[in-house]
């Protein structure tokens, strides 16, 4: 199946790490010389801000989703190919769903989780089986992958969660699983 666009969660904060920001960076750019259309939370601040104007300066496509409520919160980014504002957050996560052929992770706070954890959570209930990647940058998702293990060790999952969610420890590594989910 060509990947034609990928939703990516992120920070609408840069964190700490100077290396989520690059990495952002450096996604949002081989999104668009790939010719993958980015789908993001449409803010343009932190490591959201920071893929959608790698991708914008290759002149990629990239697809804002943001709710109303988060219009000034956010900073809605006002140079992107099309945006969406949405009634609300479950509707804004169910557009960023639909928009896209995979899933990607990059570091960020408690609402790059609770998209995480439904996109998760629609694959194992067979609602879609788009693939997801984490893009686990310095570590910064080791706890959580040591929590799903403990989760699968434990009989809490129905298959293994590496079925459904690869981790990538750099851009480039993500890169070679895109191309060949792309052949």
């Amino acid at each position: 199946m060509k990947i034609k666009a990928a939703t990516v969660f992120c920070g609408s904060k840069p964190g700490n790490d100077p290396a989520y920001v690059l990495a952002a960076e450096e996604l949002g750019s081989m999104l668009a010389k790939a010719g993958i259309t980015l789908v993001y939370g449409g803010g343009n601040k932190g490591i959201m801000g920071a893929i959608a104007n790698a991708c914008l300066a290759e002149t990629g496509k990239v697809i804002g989703i943001i709710p109303e409520l988060l219009l000034a919160w956010e900073a809605q980014h006002a140079g992107l190919t099309e945006l969406f504002v949405t009634d609300s957050m479950h509707s804004r996560k169910l557009l960023l769903y639909e928009k896209c052929d995979v899933a990607i992770i990059l570091p960020g706070g408690m609402g790059t989780l609770d998209e995480l954890f439904e996109m998760l959570t629609w694959n194992n209930l067979k609602i879609h089986n788009k693939q997801v990647y984490i893009l686990n940058i310095n570590g910064y998702y080791n706890a959580l992958i040591q929590l799903l293990d403990t989760m699968d060790g434990q009989g809490f999952m129905y298959e293994s969660w590496r079925t459904r969610l690869i981790e990538c420890k750099s851009v480039e590594g993500l890169r070679d699983f895109l191309i060949s989910e792309s052949e």
